[in-house]
């Protein structure tokens, strides 16, 4: 994303400055798309190292070389997955993302050729699947270049300190600013989180 982050800085000539200090974004992306979400719904709300601590006792579970299967997941007992620190909540909603997956309501396999707005879409037929984590999954797994997650408390923050605002922006003020870095917005969300996520003075 290198190319695209330079060209975001030809429209607003102050990334220049954020790349200088932050360096290029780093995006890898991810193949299996079942697992990707999986962990989204498992890690939210959760510090990463509680998270990650569940998520490997998850997979612990499961006697398999490969990933669990989501017919694997649906045939696990409640108990055995609850037992692995997951919350009922969250136990509810990796259940119905495995069945929508078996029953074909989630069609992982055609999301590449989707439009964003179809992917997430598709996403928010699942339980414990908002919009922020549609965004994410556009952001992070699929690497789509122009998703800017208006509920993300940290781009919020960003917005402000860039645009020298008094206040967070609300969701609609966000869209209207971030207009100007299309087509490359998840680029821009990116920078937003690292100007407040460390010491950096704008």
């Amino acid at each position: 994303m290198n190319e695209s982050a330079n060209k975001l800085a030809e429209i607003d000539s102050r990334f220049t400055r954020l790349i200088s200090e932050f360096g290029y974004p780093t995006f890898k992306r991810e193949t299996n798309y079942f697992e990707a979400l999986l962990k989204n719904i498992i890690y939210q709300q959760l510090s990463g190292k509680a998270a990650q601590t569940i998520y490997n006792r998850f997979l612990k579970l499961f006697e398999t070389a490969k990933y669990p299967s989501p017919d694997q997941i649906l045939n696990t007992p409640i108990e055995q997955l609850r037992g692995a620190g997951l919350s009922n909540q969250k136990v509810t909603y990796i259940l119905n993302l495995s069945k929508k997956y078996v029953d074909g309501t989630l069609q992982l396999d055609e999301l590449d050729e989707k439009s964003d707005k179809e992917v997430s879409a598709q996403l928010i037929q699942v339980k414990g699947i908002g919009q922020w984590t549609a965004d994410m999954f556009l952001m992070f797994t699929l690497n789509r270049e122009d998703i800017f997650p208006l509920g993300d408390l940290g781009v919020k923050k960003g917005v402000a300190v860039i645009e020298n605002l008094p206040e967070l922006p609300t969701e609609k003020h966000m869209a209207e600013i971030s207009e100007k870095w299309q087509p490359y917005r998840t680029i821009a969300a990116w920078y937003m989180w690292k100007l407040v996520d460390g010491p950096f003075e704008w």
